[in-house]
């Protein structure tokens, strides 16, 4: 009897490695898998959008957004450069793996007072000691973006996110951050 429950004991305690290390595996079995992709950014990035762009303005920092949100089709596209079409590599995710796709990031630039836009990360044009482009992203920091820079590979320095507690595999699978809530603009 002993080895009885010991063994009973050992699968229950298999069973419950599985489950927390396929959580979002389970997860999807039960969510519907053909919810649409969203059309906009959500309501909360697109306010932080504008704030990041405020806050910087007020800091002497003028910025462009280069991208926010992109359809399954814009972002396959983005991903053939420098793969089957000219270019040079801009992303390492297909279509419906990006956050942008969800409407839940933004891309930036900064933008020069003759209109031209650069991603120069050591420009100091507000001449306050620090970098113009770490300025912003501090900003966007406390706003509650995550940083591409920060990313262990791939760095994406001009990309800001929102995931919301979401992994990409949640989205894939359909759940979305108060999905009613999209903005339509």
């Amino acid at each position: 009897m002993k080895g009885f429950n010991l063994i009973t004991f050992l699968f229950i305690i298999g069973i419950g490695i599985l489950i927390i290390n396929f959580k979002d595996d389970l997860e999807g079995m039960f969510i519907h898998k053909d919810v649409p992709l969203p059309t906009a950014l959500h309501p909360i990035v697109s306010e932080a959008r504008d704030t990041l762009m405020k806050q910087a303005a007020d800091k002497g920092i003028e910025i462009v957004i280069t991208a926010g949100h992109r359809t399954k089709e814009e972002q396959d596209a983005l991903y053939k450069k420098g793969r089957s079409t000219e270019g040079q590599v801009v992303t390492n995710v297909a279509g419906g793996g990006s956050y942008h796709n969800y409407g839940l990031a933004i891309d930036f630039a900064l933008q020069l007072d003759d209109g031209d836009v650069v991603w120069d990360m050591k420009r100091d044009d507000n001449e306050n000691g620090k970098s113009d482009w770490m300025e912003v992203v501090a900003i966007a920091k406390d706003l509650g973006f995550d940083w591409g820079g920060d990313w262990s590979s791939f760095k994406d320095y001009p990309h800001f996110q929102m995931d919301f507690g979401l992994t990409m595999r949640q989205l894939k699978n359909g759940q979305r951050p108060d999905e009613s809530e999209y903005a339509t603009n």
